[in-house]
């Protein structure tokens, strides 16, 4: 029995060449075997499955057998015929392209779906299995992997040797390769989820193959993963140039998609798997949205990618913004914007900010917006002109018309200016009030950051990745450490000018009360110079305010602490932790200070 086995199996290789071939060269006028489960028309002949020709055809294999590789030429562009393979999930555009490549002369090979919609818009289709002389198997997971497909794809034109084995076994070259991958993006990233086991299987194997071969062989194969490129495609087929930019751009664009495609799937299985924050390696797809007239300086080119990684579906922030008016955004306008945004969206209450070189120079939460649009600007005029506003509730046209005609604080005449507004929503009147402040105003609407997003900062040769900083005074104890209690007014302005101090640079000092920011000092190399620039803003109205400091302070006595106490500030609120931080509780109690100590710091670099 082991004999006859192996007999067998030694026979069975030689009869699927021969049948691969023959079906190939087109030399057989018809080869049936009755079949007891199924079959594949192959060409002008029938295909049936090895075992059961092996064991009830030995006349047919004989036959083949006596066939010659010569007389059994591939079909293939070599040969004047040329071939294009399409294989799509998103049928998008599929009419124009099968119309414009059958009018220019091309056989289309297409599997399953694309097939049948390339036969129902009348295009003319070999189907895959035609080529293969192989049914697809394994629930789809098998149609494309063949060396039937993959030879005719990766064999290059200009080697002899390569063209010879396809003319041995039979395989016809493809000269255009179309192809999209399973939706897995959209399917992880859908309302309610996915199944495990579901997500696997929105997992495309074959297509990635084929489109990485055909990137691979892009001098001989032109590849294209994308429908906007079908006409450029087209147009260049018609032209009869031949263009290797064209086709390394295209390969390019084929290596890139598949690239992203991996990476979404990377992510997907480690959450899935592990489930860490920090995965030991790390591909963040990001797609350009828009090239930058120049970065932070005009010397400066630059561009804007947004984050395509799973983690940022629906999540909010800038980059997602839409723009509904002024002049395209700049590099620092991003920046500023975003420093706005994300320091708007935290509070509660009805609020504006302005921020100036992604710093907040004007904070103010009011029932009443308008107040605490004019609150804002009153903290800072000099540096909110010019600045960028963002609001956390609705633009209505009240709103609007005061953004529109509010004057500057300093003089009462001048019309205050922004660059940008920013705002979840707003009103059709609200938009067309903007619109008529100025050409160049940008209007943004934004959604609110989700909280928990990865934070990636770049330094020469690395990144760093951390956590995002989204403590807010819910989220921590305010506990009091001097012998003076703070009353809740005062407990109320410390955790206002705690949220505020966090999106300040550090060293970071934040004056407040009321919920209205008075004054902040920022970006300085020593706290007491941060201070004093917050005092200066905020001029005569620090009697009986909070004060907050982004880290604790090293020094108390001569130092900032009691320059502090005697400046009339009525509470503070620090990290504490440092090694003195006894000296500034003694120095809070002769001076009757209320003294928080949060264990939270708030460093921004």
């Amino acid at each position: 029995m082991l004999g006859a086995a192996a007999s067998s199996a030694a026979t069975i290789p030689t009869t699927a060449s021969t049948v691969r071939r023959a079906f190939q060269g087109n030399t057989l006028n018809s080869v049936s075997v009755a079949l007891s489960h199924h079959s594949i028309a192959c060409g002008r002949f029938h295909f049936v499955s090895l075992r059961s020709f092996a064991a009830g055809s030995t006349k047919a294999m004989s036959h083949s057998q006596s066939l010659a590789p010569s007389e059994l030429g591939p079909q293939s562009s070599a040969s004047g015929n040329k071939q294009a393979l399409i294989s799509l999930s998103d049928k998008k555009d599929l009419t124009l392209l099968g119309n414009g490549l059958q009018k220019l002369g091309y056989t289309i090979v297409s599997t399953g779906g694309t097939a049948s919609a390339l036969e129902n818009a009348g295009v003319s289709v070999t189907k895959v299995e035609q080529l293969t002389c192989f049914p697809e198997m394994l629930d789809g997971r098998v149609k494309t992997l063949h060396p039937n497909i993959h030879g005719g794809i990766l064999a290059r034109r200009d080697l002899k040797h390569h063209m010879e084995a396809l003319n041995d076994h039979g395989i016809g070259t493809f000269d255009v390769v179309v192809v999209n991958l399973y939706p897995f993006y959209d399917k992880v990233t859908s309302t309610g989820g996915i199944a495990f086991d579901d997500g696997v299987e929105n997992i495309d194997i074959g297509g990635p193959a084929m489109i990485r071969a055909a990137a691979k062989n892009h001098k001989d194969v032109l590849v294209v993963v994308d429908s906007l490129d079908y006409p450029a495609l087209l147009e260049f087929l018609e032209g009869g140039q031949d263009d290797l930019q064209f086709r390394r751009k295209l390969a390019w664009k084929a290596f890139a998609h598949v690239a992203s495609y991996d990476s979404a799937v990377s992510e997907w299985l480690w959450e899935q798997t592990v489930g860490d924050k920090f995965p030991p390696n790390l591909t963040m797809p990001l797609s350009l949205k828009s090239s930058l007239r120049y970065g932070e300086n005009p010397h400066q080119k630059a561009a804007f990618y947004v984050d395509k990684s799973l983690s940022e579906v629906n999540a909010g922030g800038i980059a997602t913004a839409v723009q509904h008016h002024g002049k395209e955004m700049s590099y620092n306008n991003y920046l500023d914007a975003d420093a706005a945004w994300n320091c708007v969206s935290e509070f509660r209450n009805p609020t504006c900010v302005i921020v100036k070189h992604t710093n907040p120079c004007g904070v103010a939460s009011r029932d009443d917006i308008l107040e605490a649009y004019r609150l804002a600007v009153k903290a800072d005029p000099v540096s909110a002109f010019g600045g960028i506003i963002a609001f956390n509730i609705e633009v209505d046209e009240v709103l609007a018309k005061e953004i529109r005609e509010f004057r500057s604080p300093t003089d009462g005449e001048t019309r205050m200016f922004y660059e940008i507004v920013v705002a979840p929503k707003y009103t059709e009147k609200g938009l067309e009030i903007l619109r008529g402040k100025s050409k160049t105003l940008r209007i943004l609407e934004a959604k609110k950051n989700e909280k928990g997003k990865f934070s990636l900062r770049q330094v020469g040769g690395g990144w760093l990745a951390q956590d995002s900083d989204d403590l807010t005074p819910e989220d921590i104890q305010f506990n009091v450490v001097s012998e003076k209690k703070p009353q809740d007014s005062e407990l109320r302005d410390a955790e206002f000018a705690w949220l505020c101090v966090k999106h300040v640079k550090s060293n970071a000092i934040v004056i407040a009360k009321d919920n209205c920011m008075l004054g902040m000092g920022s970006g300085q190399p020593n706290r007491l110079e941060s201070l004093r620039i917050a005092f200066r803003k905020a001029g005569d109205e620090v009697k009986g305010a909070a004060l907050a400091s982004d880290a604790f302070f090293p020094f108390a006595w001569k130092d900032a602490v009691e320059e502090a106490c005697e400046n009339g500030i009525g509470v503070i609120a620090e990290p504490g932790g440092s090694i003195r931080d006894g000296d500034a509780v003694d120095c809070c109690n002769k001076y009757g200070v209320s003294l928080l100590f949060t264990n939270v710091r708030h460093f921004k670099h």
